[in-house]
């Protein structure tokens, strides 16, 4: 097995996808287009971090670069502040004498920002097709058929909604207009017990495992007492009998990413790395978080390795540009922080964000040109809101 340091790389082969992840094909899937406007300047210019500094200095304070951990380290070394998807979007509301916010994330994130920060200011995303496979998993129309079902069985005034952060502005606000909350990875047992509080029931979109694990995991229920609702099976694929039996009604999303990780891997890692330290996201199936020693969000992952002992061996199931970056930063503590998987597991829609997109975006921002800007209607925004609101409100 390799050290991990600043000189030798993680132990991970490229697949197929990777070309994807590169940033130079399409995604036809991804939430809003792969059409970039204008010409992008060749990511082999000797010049683009020489021109990223000097469009960014002349914006000066006009401008506020966020930076979500998943990102290439290219792209990060521009964020004036870096961190998961809320945290982010609340910073940037946090500043409102930057008129322009770019987002080095996804569709979803730039549109939480949106929503959070003032008329004033203008969320740009460098590349449109940046989209999130799990936001994509749920649809408005999709999730308003869902409602019908469970209306037509007879439920629907027992069932709360709780969205997970990672979704589109459209599910959040109908998840505000149906009486529900957002949470966070970090937040979701305190969002359920919430819901659990004003129901029944709790309808939770649009990631499967995170809803499962936390049910299960942190709040004591059975596996039984959840069901999987399939969008793209008439009823959701289940009887009105199975829906009234639930507790968690659980839609069928996932992150792609997180969802590749196995309980293989952790047995793997195990054989391979006597007294490795297993911790996981909890976007991850419900067998990898209960063989993993330990769980939590990607803030909770970063800070656990920061208290980690020196000489601590750790593998992590979470995107691997953090762990690359985890690696190197806690090599000099002799940390050995090795990837859970033994292939590359990108974030491919947020890998599309390379410093050709966002050298172009800072450029034509800085010659007066307003380009990707994110925009939530009025009423989504207002429904989304008063769910973002439900959640801060938790205790």
């Amino acid at each position: 097995m390799r050290d991990v340091t600043t000189a030798q790389p993680l132990d991970v082969q490229p697949t197929p996808l990777a070309l994807l992840l590169l940033g130079r094909e399409a995604d036809p899937k991804s939430e809003r287009g792969v059409e970039c406007p204008g010409d992008l300047p060749s990511p082999s210019d000797p010049d683009l971090v020489a021109r990223a500094r000097a469009a960014k200095e002349k914006l000066g304070d006009k401008v506020f670069v966020l930076g979500h951990h998943y990102q290439r380290d290219e792209v990060i070394q521009f964020a004036d502040v870096t961190g998961d998807s809320f945290k982010l979007a609340r910073d940037a509301a946090a500043k409102p004498e930057a008129e322009y916010i770019v987002f080095c994330g996804v569709h979803f994130m730039a549109e939480s920002a949106d929503i959070l920060t003032s008329d004033d200011q203008k969320v740009v995303l460098p590349d449109l097709a940046a989209g999130c496979s799990m936001a994509d998993m749920a649809t408005a129309e999709q999730v308003a058929e869902c409602w019908d079902v469970l209306t037509e069985a007879g439920i629907a005034e027992q069932v709360v909604p709780v969205s997970y952060m990672n979704s589109s502005a459209d599910i959040k606000a109908f998840t505000g207009k149906h009486g529900g909350t957002i949470c966070t990875s970090s937040n979701a047992k305190k969002a359920l017990e919430w819901a659990f509080e004003q129901g029944e029931k709790v309808l939770f979109l649009p990631d499967q495992h995170l809803g499962r694990n936390t049910a299960v995991r942190d709040m004591g229920m059975s596996l039984e007492d959840c069901v999987l609702y399939n969008p793209h099976k008439p009823n959701g694929g289940l009887t009105a009998e199975e829906l009234r039996d639930a507790k968690m009604i659980l839609w069928r999303g996932h992150c792609s990413v997180h969802g590749r990780f196995s309980l293989d891997s952790v047995n793997d890692v195990r054989e391979r790395i006597p007294g490795v330290n297993v911790l996981v996201h909890p976007e991850c199936k419900h067998e990898v978080v209960a063989a993993a020693d330990y769980v939590g969000s990607t803030e909770y992952i970063i800070k656990a390795l920061e208290a980690a002992p020196r000489g601590s061996k750790w593998a992590i199931g979470t995107e691997l540009n953090l762990v690359r970056r985890l690696a190197n930063r806690f090599a000099a503590e002799d940390k050995e922080i090795v990837f859970l998987d033994k292939t590359v597991c990108f974030c491919s829609t947020m890998n599309r964000i390379d410093l050709p997109h966002l050298v172009w975006t800072l450029e034509s921002l800085a010659d007066g040109k307003l380009i990707n800007q994110i925009q939530v209607d009025a009423e989504t925004e207002s429904f989304a809101k008063l769910a973002l609101e439900r959640m801060l409100a938790l205790p």
